[in-house]
This record gives structure tokens, C-alpha cells and sequence, in this order.
């Protein structure tokens, strides 16, 4: 039995954040429940002097998908690469990374999502595992094309970058095609639609550009149905859902305020990346 749509949100106004960059809260939870393991979603437009210059984080993971443009990364281990237009990375903080996320000479344009880890996985050893757009599980049929970065559709499948399970795929339907997503039991999952207009889950609800539509399989392995009323661009998310509670100040997600207090002074004594 195909699932229906929980909800449907839109994006957060665009805005000018400094020179040569804007950003707008794709997702931005009031409460994290009803998102979980999702953190939010952001969405930047920016180019050189604008960018994100080493930074800490601990307990959590990015997601980032460029999708014009180029970002360049460094970390504190001397870690260092190149995202080009379609090209994936995921980065597991976990117990604290430093590194900065910097445009290309033209600029980027991406979206970055923050990732929940659970309790028993929030201090494991910050890694990074980049993923081009060559390299992605490229599924087409009658109207439609998928672009698989991680998780399954159809007889594809391609391994999770994150450390936490994550299903992540690039849609693209010409008017009039149909699929339907995967969702597993225990997953959340979101349709974003970055261009078109499509008719999603079980009741038909229509989803326009700039609006992303949530479902969660709570019984059994289950199918998102999509419909493209136009043509149609969209990222489809999806992850099982961590039931513990959440406590995230600037850029540390933990489960405690002690545990966030704790980020904070490691981090001011140069402590965030030592091995534990």
C-alpha cells in the first residue's frame, strides 16, 4: 500500500548574508521530532571573498550537494578536494572536525544538509568520503532518469557515504511520467523539488518548486508514489529515524546541554579533534 504524504513545507526566503552570499533555510526545524534524523537544510549562493572559513562541528554530518560551480574543502588532518557540479560529499563530524568549505573562482551554488547521529555514534572519528557525479547509479525509464548517490531504486543500489544510513537520489521526469520512491520501515524521507510540479503519495498531493513533501514508513517497506504534473528536477532524501532527543547550539548536535558545554570547552582549549 503506497504511503501518503505527512506534510508538505516550503523553503525559507532567499537573503543576502554578506557580500557575494546568500542562503535560505531550506528546512529549519522549530522541533526536531518530527524531522529527525534530519537537522535542517541549507541552501547557499556564493562566490570569492564569501565562504566558510574553518569552522568546528561534533556530533553530526553534512551532506553537501553542489549543484552549479565549484566547492573546494580542507580539514584539520590536511584532508583536501574539489566538488564540481553534481558531485556529493559526506562529512561524519563525529567526535569534532575543523575544516572550511570555500568556493571556486565562478562560485557555487549548494545545498547542505545536517545529519543526526545517534548517541552510540556521535564521537566516532571525523571522516570524509567525496562521491562525483559519474560515479552515481544512473536509472532511466519511460519519462524518467534517477541519479542513485546512496541507497536503492530498482534493481540499483549504491553504498551510504554517511556513517548514519542515508538514501539520497536526483530526479529528473519529463511531464506525465511516473516512479515510486522507496521508502523503508522506520525511514523518513522528504521530496524536495528544486524545478516543476508533481502529484506525490498515495492522496495525489501536489508539490510545486521550492516546496518539499515529508512521508514515514512506521509498519512495513513501503513506496512513495510521484507524479510529474510539468517537468520535473527533485532530491529525494530518506534515513531511518532516531527516536532520542536532540540538543544542537551553533555547530554541535548532542543529546545534552552537559554534552554541548563539554563541545564548547574542548573546542576552546584545542581540544575538539584529539582521538578518544
Amino acid at each position: 500500500m503506497a504511503l501518503s504524504v505527512d506534510r508538505i513545507e516550503a523553503a525559507g526566503p532567499r537573503q543576502m548574508v554578506g557580500p557575494r552570499h546568500q542562503n535560505r533555510l531550506v528546512i529549519a526545524p522549530r522541533e526536531h521530532a518530527p524531522y529527525c534524523p534530519f537537522l535542517f537544510l541549507a541552501e547557499d549562493w556564493f562566490a570569492p571573498p564569501a565562504g566558510f572559513p574553518t569552522h568546528p562541528h561534533r556530533g553530526m554530518e553534512t551532506v553537501t550537494f553542489v549543484l552549479e560551480g565549484q566547492m573546494i574543502h580542507e580539514d584539520h588532518t590536511g584532508a583536501h578536494g574539489e566538488l564540481e557540479a553534481g558531485d556529493i560529499q559526506f562529512m561524519t563530524a563525529g567526535g569534532g572536525v575543523l575544516h572550511s568549505e570555500m568556493p571556486g573562482p565562478q562560485g557555487v551554488h549548494s545545498l547542505q544538509l545536517w545529519l543526526n547521529l545517534p548517541a552510540a555514534k556521535k564521537m566516532s572519528p571525523a571522516r570524509y568520503s567525496d562521491q562525483r557525479a559519474a560515479d552515481a547509479a544512473l536509472v532511466s525509464g519511460e519519462g524518467f532518469e534517477v541519479r542513485l548517490y546512496a541507497g536503492r531504486f530498482g534493481a540499483a543500489e549504491r553504498a551510504h557515504g554517511s556513517l548514519w544510513p542515508l538514501a539520497l537520489m536526483d530526479l529528473r521526469l519529463e511531464a506525465g511520467a511516473r516512479l515510486e520512491l522507496p521508502l523503508a520501515n522506520g525511514w523518513r524521507g522528504f521530496l524536495l523539488v528544486l524545478e516543476g510540479e508533481a502529484e506525490v503519495g498515495a492522496g495525489g498531493a501536489v508539490v510545486k518548486a521550492d516546496q518539499h513533501a515529508w512521508a514515514h514508513a512506521q509498519d512495513a517497506d513501503d513506496v512513495l508514489p510521484l507524479t510529474a504534473r510539468a517537468p520535473l528536477r527533485a532530491l529525494f532524501y530518506a534515513a531511518p529515524v532516531i527516536d532520542e532527543p536532540v540538543v544542537a547550539h551553533g555547530p554541535f548536535v548532542m543529546n545534552t546541554v552537559d554534552e554541548i558545554r563539554q563541545a564548547f570547552s574542548d573546542y576552546q582549549t584545542g581540544r575538539l579533534t584529539q582521538a578518544r
